[in-house]
Parts: C-alpha cells; structure tokens; sequence
C-alpha cells in the first residue's frame, strides 16, 4: 500500500478541541472524553476520514490496517 498524504479539513473550532483532547492524552497516557464537544469533533473526525479512505470498504481491510500499524511502529505486535 501506498503512504501517500491524506489532508482533512478542520474548522478551528474542532482543531483547538481536538488538540486539548489529545494534549491532555499525552500528559497522561489517558484517552478520555471529558465534554460534549470531544465526542462531536471526534465523530466528526471519523466522518472525514470515512469520506476519504476507501480502504475500509475492501475485502483486505484488515490486512492494510495491520500492515499500517507495522509501518507506524516497526517492531511491535500492535494489532
């Protein structure tokens, strides 16, 4: 598979929370949704990548995700 850029459009908005969510993430090592705008600028996340990748809808998904992790952190049993 290839390792071409993906680009997404943000509004400010979901940025900033994105970036607090996933600020607060890597001070603690904790993924947690603490307010209503966390879960909607996340779905809304999910929703633009599922407008752009097509590789969830193919028969070798899971293939490409696992071989997509393993190129992202090489050396690991990641699943």
């Amino acid at each position: 598979m290839d390792n071409k850029p993906v680009s997404l459009t943000l509004t400010h908005d979901e940025a900033l929370v994105l970036f607090e969510l996933l600020s607060r993430y890597d001070d603690t090592e904790q993924l947690s949704v603490d307010v209503p705008a966390e879960e909607l600028a996340l779905w809304r996340l999910h929703g633009a990548l599922q407008r752009i990748l097509v590789a969830p809808l193919q028969p070798d998904y899971n293939e490409q995700l696992q071989q997509a992790r393993q190129r992202l952190c090489p050396g690991t049993d990641d699943a």
